[in-house]
């Protein structure tokens, strides 16, 4: 029997995630956390096989998260479920320990293929990510990609600009017309895509690599 916890911020992602699972004679839902922290903390305690991780999180992203939890649970199989497409992010995940990475479009059949392949040692991507990773490595011309970041969406570069302009959130929100919530949600989003750690890591590596361009 394959043990898998669920960790998600989002109630109803879990409990869609549980509905999946539960036909299959297998595997079983051993356990859930609803952040990153509240999974460093009881994962470790648990008998588990497989963990299905968000990435997008607050406090505690799922990079950070998988990071942590390989360095307690070196044999712990973790595949990242997230809506996330970014080559980056699927190299990071990686680098820091994640089995898989799956869109949480899956279906059912697909989740299921990508438990019992890590369960059995097994790097499993699907096909629209295995896509992504393969185009990030060489241009259509046969050239490498210089830059290990993704592309930023038109409104994240606003952001980001009026971070580099030293705006408060309060202030952007104003300025793009947004909630401060909106604001931050974007400025989360960045963190996650660059791996940086907070906003001044992220200015760095914006003006690095001229990501507000």
């Amino acid at each position: 029997m394959i043990k898998v916890y669920i960790v998600d911020d989002h109630k109803m992602v879990i409990e869609g995630m549980e509905l999946l699972l539960q036909s299959e004679t297998d595997i079983t839902v051993v356990g859930k956390a609803y952040s990153g922290n509240e999974a460093i903390t009881q994962i470790p305690n648990e008998d588990v096989d497989v963990v299905l991780l968000d990435i997008n999180m607050p406090e505690k992203n799922g990079i950070d998260t998988c990071k942590e939890l390989i360095k307690i649970k070196p044999d712990l199989k973790i595949i990242a479920i997230t809506m996330h497409k970014e080559s980056s992010l699927i190299k990071l995940m990686l680098s820091h320990g994640a089995k898989g990475y799956i869109l949480k479009n899956a279906g059912q059949a697909e989740i299921v293929e990508a438990i019992n392949a890590v369960y059995n040692d097994k790097i499993y991507l699907d096909d629209t990510v295995n896509e992504i990773v393969v185009n990030s490595v060489v241009h259509k011309n046969g050239h490498k990609i210089s830059s290990p970041f993704p592309t930023l969406s038109r409104r994240e570069k606003e952001v980001l600009q009026c971070i580099l302009d030293e705006f408060t959130t309060q202030e952007i929100a104003d300025k793009l017309h947004i909630s401060f919530g909106t604001v931050e949600t974007h400025r989360r989003n960045m963190l996650i895509k660059t791996g940086a750690r907070n906003t001044a890591g992220l200015v760095r590596i914006a003006i690095e690599y001229e990501l507000n361009k």
